[in-house]
C-alpha cells in the first residue's frame, strides 16, 4: 500500500471560507481542498458554533484524517469537536476493510472511556435529606484520582479473564452487578476479538489494581434529577420520569488502556514506514487493519475496551451499594439504562461495505431498526448520553435510523472543551469553583483543587447548544434533561 504526501498542501490555511454549508447543521470541506485528501470533511455545527471550533486546530486535524489510506465516505466532526492527539476529540472516520488502516490516534489513550446511566425509583424529595450523606459516602467508597488503587483485588489470571471476557466474567465470577445488566451494555460488555496476549506486561501491571477506580480529569460520578422531559414516549420506554433521581458514571480503562495506546502508537509508527504509508501528521500513525500489526493492536484495543466496561460495572456496583445503605432495597433498585463507550473502533456494516468505524470522543447513536439494540429500546432507539460539566445539565437522547447515513450511527459524547486545562486554572481556583457550585446547591467532592479548577464549567462549550445541533441535524433526538445535585470528581 502506497500513499503520497503533498507537503505544501498540509499547511494550507483553513478558515470559514473553506467550508460549504450543505444543510442547516452540516458544513463540508470538499476533498479538492487538498491534493492528498481522499474524502471530504463534514462537521456538525451551526454558524456560531463553527466559529468556536475554528479557534483551535481540530478542523486541520480532521482534514489530515481525510488522507488516511482506505478512509471511506467522509471524515466527520461532531459538534463537541476540539483538538486532540492525531484525530480531534469528537472525530469519526470509517476505513474500508480489509485493507483500510487502523489508527490508535483515532481511538485515543483512554480506550473505551464511556458513560453509563443508572435510574432510581426515587424522586428528589425522597432522597433530599440523605443526599449529602450519599455523596459523602460515594467519595469514601470510590477511589478517585490518578494513583489510587481499587478495592477489588485481582490475580493476574483473573485480570486476563477480565481482558478476554469483559463484563460477563466480572458479573458471573465476582458478583459485580446483575446478569440483566448485560443486555444494556454496548456489545454486551465484551468484545470477542480481545486477546490478553497482545496486551503488554506493563499495561497489565498498570491495570491490575485499578478496576473500580474513577481516575482523574473529567471522570465523574454525578447524582442528578430529571428536570425536563422533551419526549414522553421515549422517556417512558427508557423508564425515566419527572423529578426522578439518576446517577451518571463516566470513566474508562485507566492506566491499562493508556499503556495499550502508548505501546501501539510506537509500533504503528514503525509499521507505517514498512507499508509505505506517508502521513501529514505522525500522530496518525497507522497500519492496514489486515496486517499483523493492525490485528495485534485491534486485539489489544478490544481487551482494553473490556477492561473499561468492567471498570464502570464495578463502579456502578459501588454506587448501588451506597444507595442501598441509605435507601434500602435491592441493587436492582438502581436500574442500568445503558452503557456506551466513546473511545473505540468497531467493525460495522453500512450498505454492502464492512468498515472499521473509529470513534474518538464520539459514541454510537443507533436507531430503532438496528439489531444490536436491546429489545426494550427497538421502538425508540439507542439511549445516548451527552454530559455537561459539573455545573450544567446533562442530556439523554435516543439515536435515529437517519444517523446511519449521516454519521455512521454516531454522535458527540459531551459538550467539548472550550478552554485548555491550563487556561481554566488561570481564570479560577478550585476553591472558587467549589464555592460557586455549592452556592447553586450542587454538592462537590473532589480531593484536588487543581483538578477542580481544570474542570470548571466555563472551560466547556454550551452543552445545550451542542445538544440542539445534534437534535436538529437528526442524528439523535432529545428525551430528557438532567440537572446535577451532587458530583464526585477524580
Amino acid at each position: 500500500m502506497q500513499t503520497t504526501r503533498q507537503t505544501s498542501q498540509t499547511s494550507q490555511r483553513l478558515d470559514a471560507g473553506a467550508l460549504n454549508r450543505v444543510s442547516e447543521c452540516i458544513y463540508e470541506i470538499p476533498k479538492s481542498f487538498r491534493a492528498d485528501m481522499r474524502v471530504p470533511v463534514r462537521i456538525f455545527a451551526d454558524e456560531e458554533h463553527l466559529q468556536a471550533i475554528l479557534r483551535d486546530q481540530s478542523i486541520p486535524q480532521l482534514t489530515n484524517v481525510a488522507t488516511l489510506p482506505g478512509v471511506w465516505s467522509a471524515a466527520l466532526g461532531m459538534p463537541d469537536m476540539h483538538e486532540g492527539y492525531g484525530f480531534p476529540v469528537g472525530g469519526v472516520a470509517a476505513t474500508a476493510l480489509p485493507d483500510g488502516v487502523i489508527s490508535p490516534g483515532g481511538i485515543g489513550f483512554d480506550i473505551n472511556c464511556g458513560v453509563r446511566l443508572l435510574a432510581s425509583p426515587w424522586t428528589r424529595d425522597k432522597i433530599a435529606a440523605d443526599l449529602p450523606k450519599i455523596v459523602h459516602e460515594l467519595s469514601r467508597s470510590v477511589p478517585v484520582g490518578y494513583g489510587r488503587p481499587g478495592k477489588l483485588s485481582l490475580t493476574m489470571a483473573e485480570l486476563e479473564r477480565v481482558l478476554a471476557e469483559g463484563v460477563p466474567y466480572i458479573v458471573r465470577e465476582h458478583g459485580q452487578g446483575l446478569p440483566e445488566d448485560l443486555q444494556f451494555i454496548e456489545s454486551g460488555g465484551g468484545l470477542a476479538a480481545a486477546d490478553p496476549a497482545k496486551v503488554s506486561d506493563r499495561a497489565k501491571q498498570r491495570g491490575l489494581e485499578q478496576l473500580g477506580t474513577l481516575g482523574g480529569g473529567n471522570h465523574f460520578i454525578e447524582v442528578q434529577v430529571v428536570e425536563t422531559i422533551f419526549d414522553k414516549e421515549a422517556a417512558g420506554a427508557l423508564g425515566l420520569f419527572q423529578d426522578q433521581i439518576t446517577v451518571l458514571v463516566h470513566s474508562g480503562s485507566r492506566g491499562l488502556g493508556h499503556q495499550v495506546c502508548t505501546d501501539y502508537v510506537r509500533a504503528m509508527d514503525d509499521a507505517g514506514r514498512r507499508y509505505g504509508i506517508e502521513l501529514p501528521d505522525r500522530q496518525l500513525a497507522c497500519a492496514p487493519f489486515s496486517s499483523p500489526e493492525g490485528k495485534r493492536y485491534f486485539a489489544a484495543m478490544c481487551a482494553a475496551a473490556n477492561f473499561g466496561w468492567c471498570n464502570r460495572q464495578v463502579l456502578a456496583h459501588k454506587v448501588r451499594q451506597v444507595f442501598g445503605r441509605f435507601m434500602g432495597g435491592s441493587p436492582a433498585e438502581l436500574r442500568l439504562i445503558y452503557d456506551v463507550g466513546h473511545n473505540n473502533a468497531k467493525v460495522e456494516r453500512y450498505g454492502s461495505r464492512d468498515v472499521l468505524v473509529h470513534r474518538k470522543g464520539a459514541i454510537r447513536a443507533f436507531g430503532p431498526s438496528n439489531p444490536e439494540l436491546p429489545p426494550a429500546y427497538r421502538r425508540v432507539g439507542q439511549p445516548v448520553f451527552i454530559p455537561g460539566s459539573m455545573g450544567t445539565s446533562s442530556f439523554v437522547l435516543v439515536g435515529t435510523d437517519e444517523s446511519a447515513n449521516l454519521s455512521f450511527g454516531s454522535t458527540c459524547h459531551g459538550a467539548g472543551r472550550a478552554k485548555s486545562r491550563s487556561a481554566a486554572k488561570r481564570e479560577a481556583t478550585g476553591q472558587q469553583v467549589r464555592k460557586e457550585l455549592e452556592s447553586r446547591g450542587i454538592i462537590v467532592k473532589c480531593p484536588s483543587n487543581a483538578e477542580l479548577a481544570e474542570e470548571a464549567p466555563f472551560a466547556y462549550k454550551d452543552v445545550e447548544r451542542v445538544v440542539d445541533i445534534v437534535h436538529r441535524a437528526g442524528i439523535a433526538k432529545r428525551v430528557v434533561q438532567l440537572r446535577p445535585l451532587g458530583v464526585l470528581k477524580g
